[in-house]
C-alpha cells in the first residue's frame, strides 16, 4: 500500500509545494493531496515519475521511509535554527531546511549506530559558556569576546591561523555538511533535541575567507544562543543577534593578542592592500581584518570609514585579493565516518543505498552534499565463483 506521509516528507525536503510538484506530475493538485493523505494511490507512471524526481526506489513508498525508522520523534525545533533575517518569515524554506535536517538527522544516526563516538567537546563547551553567561556582570560585547577565546581555546586551534578550522570543529562534535540552501542564505545552524549540533554551509563556490567567517558565525549562534526561539524574534531582536554573531566571529578567528602583534608590522591602517598579508595568515577577509582592527582600538571610526571606503573605491567589498587562491575547505567527519564502517564491514554500501534507505546515490549526493564518486567507489559488484563447490571437488579427489 502507497505510503503518502513517504511523499510528503520527500515533497518538503526539496521544497516543493503540491501545486508545483502536481505541475511537475501533470495531475492535479488534488490528486497530490490524495497521494499524501492515504485516499487513493498512484499509477505505476506517477510512482515512477516520482522516483525520478526525489532519486528514490519505488519500494521508498511502500514501506516505513528512513525518518520513521532513524529519527527520535520531533528532534528538529524549526524555531531554534538561526536563519539569517531575509529567510525567517519565508515558510516554505524554514520547513524545507528543517525537513532536510531531520533527514541528516536520520543518516548520522544510521552511520553513527555501530560507533562509540568520544565525549563531544562542544557540549562541554556550550555548558561552560552557558554558565558564564549566566553568572556574568561583563559587559555583553566583553562576555562574547571572552567566550570567543575559550572557545579557540577548547577546541585547540593554534593561535596563528586558522589553516584546520572545519577539523577541529567537527572534531569537536559538530556535524558540518554543504547544500544548495540559495543565494540569501550563507549557512544556518541548530541543536537537535537530543544535543546534537549542525551547521549547514551553502555551496555556492564563494571563497575560503568567507565560509570560515560562515563557519565561526554558525559557531557563535550554537554557543551563544542556545535554544533561542529564533521564529519569535522580531527583526530588531534577530539583527542584534545577528552582530553578536559577527562579534564572536571576528574574535574567534582574529585572536586579540596575536591580532594586535601582527597589527604592529601594517603602517598604513587605512590602506586595504596593506593586510593582505594578514588575509592569507588568518585566511579571513579585508572586510573583516578591518572590523576587528576597529573593535580593538587599532584606528577610530572615521579611520574605519576611510578604510571602507577604500575597500569600495578597489572594487573589494564584491571581490577581494587571494579569493582565487586561498583554498576552500570542506567538511570531512562524515566522509571519514563512512570510509571507517564500510572497511570495517560495519555496514556495505550497496545495503544502505538498496535495502535500509531505497534511495539512489543522487539522494544522498543531494541530502549530505557529498560527491556522487565517493558513494559509488564503496559499491562491490559480488561475483560467486562457486569457490565452495571447488573446494568440495578438491576434498573428494584427495579422498
Amino acid at each position: 500500500m502507497f505510503i503518502g506521509e513517504n511523499l510528503t516528507n520527500l515533497r518538503i525536503m526539496h521544497g516543493y509545494s503540491r501545486k508545483q510538484l502536481s505541475e511537475m506530475l501533470q495531475v492535479t493538485e488534488q490528486a497530490v493531496w490524495q497521494y499524501e493523505n492515504n485516499y487513493t494511490s498512484p499509477k505505476m507512471q506517477i510512482v515512477n515519475d516520482l522516483k525520478s524526481i526525489f532519486h528514490v526506489k519505488s519500494r521508498y513508498f511502500y514501506e516505513q521511509d528512513v525518518l520513521q525508522r532513524y529519527l527520535a520523534p520531533e528532534n528538529i525545533a524549526v524555531m531554534n535554527i538561526a536563519y539569517r533575517s531575509k529567510v525567517m518569515n519565508v515558510i516554505s524554506k524554514t520547513q524545507a531546511e528543517a525537513k532536510h535536517v531531520e533527514y541528516l538527522d536520520c543518516f548520522v544516526n544510521y552511520i553513527t549506530a555501530n560507533l562509540q563516538l568520544p565525549t563531544q567537546k562542544i557540549i562541554q563547551l556550550r555548558d561552560e559558556v552557558i554558565h558564564y553567561l549566566n553568572h556574568s556582570t561583563d559587559d555583553r560585547k566583553i562576555q562574547i569576546t571572552k567566550v570567543a577565546e575559550l572557545a579557540r581555546e577548547k577546541l585547540g586551534l593554534s593561535n596563528d591561523n586558522n589553516n584546520n578550522l572545519i577539523f577541529f570543529i567537527e572534531k569537536s562534535g559538530v556535524f558540518l555538511f554543504e547544500k544548495s540552501i540559495g543565494e540569501e542564505i550563507d549557512a544556518y545552524s541548530l541543536w537537535t533535541e537530543t544535543d546534537r549540533p549542525f551547521i549547514m554551509l551553502g555551496n555556492l563556490k564563494r571563497s575560503a575567507v568567507r565560509r570560515n567567517f560562515d563557519i565561526a558565525h554558525e559557531l557563535g549562534h550554537l554557543l551563544l544562543h542556545y535554544k533561542v526561539e529564533f521564529t519569535n524574534l522580531d527583526r530588531k531582536e534577530h539583527k542584534a543577534l545577528e552582530n553578536e554573531a559577527n562579534l564572536f566571529a571576528g574574535a574567534f578567528l582574529l585572536p586579540e593578542e596575536a591580532f594586535l602583534e601582527d597589527m604592529n608590522a601594517v603602517v598604513s591602517v587605512t590602506n586595504p592592500d596593506a593586510y593582505i598579508d594578514l588575509k592569507k595568515k588568518w585566511t579571513t577577509s579585508l572586510q573583516v581584518l578591518g572590523y576587528r582592527a576597529l573593535h580593538l582600538g587599532v584606528f577610530d571610526a572615521k579611520k574605519h570609514r576611510n578604510f571602507y571606503a577604500a575597500l569600495h573605491r578597489k572594487g573589494y567589498l564584491k571581490k577581494e585579493p587571494l579569493d582565487e587562491v586561498l583554498p576552500i575547505q570542506k567538511p570531512q567527519k562524515v566522509k571519514s565516518i563512512l570510509d571507517f564502517i564500510v572497511k570495517k564491514g560495519l555496514i556495505k554500501m550497496d545495503r544502505m543505498i538498496e535495502k535500509d534507505w531505497m534511495v539512489e546515490i543522487d539522494f544522498f549526493h543531494r541530502l549530505t552534499g557529498i560527491d556522487k564518486n565517493f558513494y559509488h567507489n564503496y559499491i562491490v559488484t559480488e561475483r560467486d565463483f562457486e569457490l565452495i563447490k571447488v573446494d568440495e571437488m578438491t576434498t573428494d579427489r584427495s579422498g
